[in-house]
């Protein structure tokens, strides 16, 4: 399967994966959301610099290139309106549009926030992972993994991220 573009648009909303260019925006949302992230995502915690967002998206873009993982998170402050769940219906429609049969989201089994996301987008409880020794004060060391397989053309799943498929 093909990488995805560099920017996904939907509707009104646009998508950007983030640059090398972009070090000192990301070390200035991270630092200010430091609090609400450091709890689930190790890499937030214990401050955050320039070089600590230069190495993340070094991390976060080997992973795009090999299709290991599109990693998003959203700054506290835009928290609450449902724009990761649009973000992930976004991606979710691309994936499929470029021929995935299948698309998982994993988070820790505590951070019901980041559950309710693959729960309002119809997607199923699949299995639960050990995941990395090195985790988050708040994490529990196991993942919940759901699953939405590739709706057939013309079936839309709930929070319709396969709209429009071809």
């Amino acid at each position: 399967m093909e990488t995805p573009a560099e920017a996904l648009t939907r509707d009104e909303f646009a998508l950007a994966r983030r640059r090398f260019a972009d070090v000192s925006a990301l070390a200035a949302a991270v630092s200010g959301s430091g609090a609400h992230l450091a709890g689930w995502l190790p890499w937030a915690a214990g401050g955050y610099t320039a070089d600590d967002a230069a190495a993340y998206l070094r991390l976060t873009h080997g992973n795009w290139e090999t299709g290991r993982a599109y990693e998003y998170w959203l700054a506290h402050g835009f928290t609450g309106r449902g724009l990761i769940t649009r973000a992930a219906a976004t991606l979710i429609a691309d994936a499929f549009r470029r021929g995935a049969g299948y698309v998982e989201i994993k988070h820790d089994e505590l951070n019901t926030r980041s559950g309710a996301i693959p729960a309002r987008l119809g997607f199923s409880p699949a299995r639960k992972e050990t995941t990395d020794p090195d985790r988050a004060p708040a994490c529990t060391g196991t993942a919940l993994v759901w699953r939405l397989d590739r709706p057939e053309k013309g079936e839309l799943a709930h929070g319709d991220p396969g709209r429009d498929l071809p």
